[in-house]
């Protein structure tokens, strides 16, 4: 299977904190992969440096054979059309409607027909469960809805690649498995590339093809949900079973 992601001896400090030192590391074309680490190890930067948010202070982050880090404003613009990111809090434009959210790309982007537009809206909403509230304000959604508002607006310009920033933070567990299952279900129907960062290890575990994390600005475990669960890291083992004491605490401390 091919690499639809490379990093190549990737680096970035802010204000002189090193967040990620060195990272060479490779994502397969169509799988999922689950970040996983504390926070502020640099989760949400490196996925930041995918979509271009961000640029690297060296190394080379190449996106479908492309180095995003060459690329002008227009050959940007091009690139993030492959990409559809979910933010953490959904991050929906409370002056706007469900559908002026959702087809905010086309409506802006494209030389679509508002019929063609409203289409697409009607149907990536109802590929998230939604159906019917595109006159809604972001006011007027529950935190789930929120979440699924936004994974439709992701998934709207037919991406190759979705990026998913703490898809469940902020909502009950019975939503965050609704989540789960779309995340998994639209990765497969859609046959996109998913990354995905979490706390949540019942996610990862249900969505992930691969597991990797992130500790000391370095990979530290890269493989399946079952390497992740078998590991013999005393880091990988005290994060994923939640415990208060080991090595992540005692480096918090210092």
């Amino acid at each position: 299977m091919e690499n639809i992601i490379e990093l190549k001896n990737l680096r970035k400090s802010f204000k002189g904190r090193l967040v990620l030192e060195d990272l060479d590391f490779s994502i397969k074309k169509g799988e999922s992969l689950v970040i996983i680490g504390r926070s502020g190890c640099g989760k949400s930067v490196l996925l930041k440096h995918i979509i271009g948010l961000l640029r690297p202070d060296a190394g080379d982050v190449i996106v479908d054979g492309e180095n995003i880090a060459e690329l002008n404003h227009k050959g940007l613009a091009a690139m993030r059309k492959k990409i559809g990111m979910l933010f953490q809090g959904a991050a929906l434009f409370d002056s706007l409607t469900v559908f002026e959210n959702v087809g905010f790309e086309l409506l802006e982007h494209s030389d679509k027909s508002l019929d063609e537009i409203s289409a697409r809206v009607a149907e990536c909403l109802k590929m998230v469960g939604l159906h019917g509230i595109e006159d809604l304000k972001p006011a007027e959604l529950s935190g789930g809805m929120k979440k699924r508002v936004g994974l439709a607006r992701a998934i709207c310009m037919s991406p190759d690649i979705i990026l998913f920033d703490e898809p469940t933070t902020g909502i009950d567990p019975i939503m965050g498995d609704i989540i789960n299952n779309l995340i998994r279900y639209l990765h497969h129907k859609l046959n996109v590339t998913s990354i995905t960062v979490t706390h949540d290890m019942k996610s990862a575990y249900k969505i992930a093809d691969r597991i990797c994390m992130f500790y000391n600005k370095k990979l530290v475990q890269v493989g399946s949900p079952e390497d992740a669960q078998h590991s013999k890291s005393d880091i990988v083992r005290q994060f994923i079973d939640g415990d208060a004491k080991g090595p992540l605490t005692e480096d918090a401390d210092r």
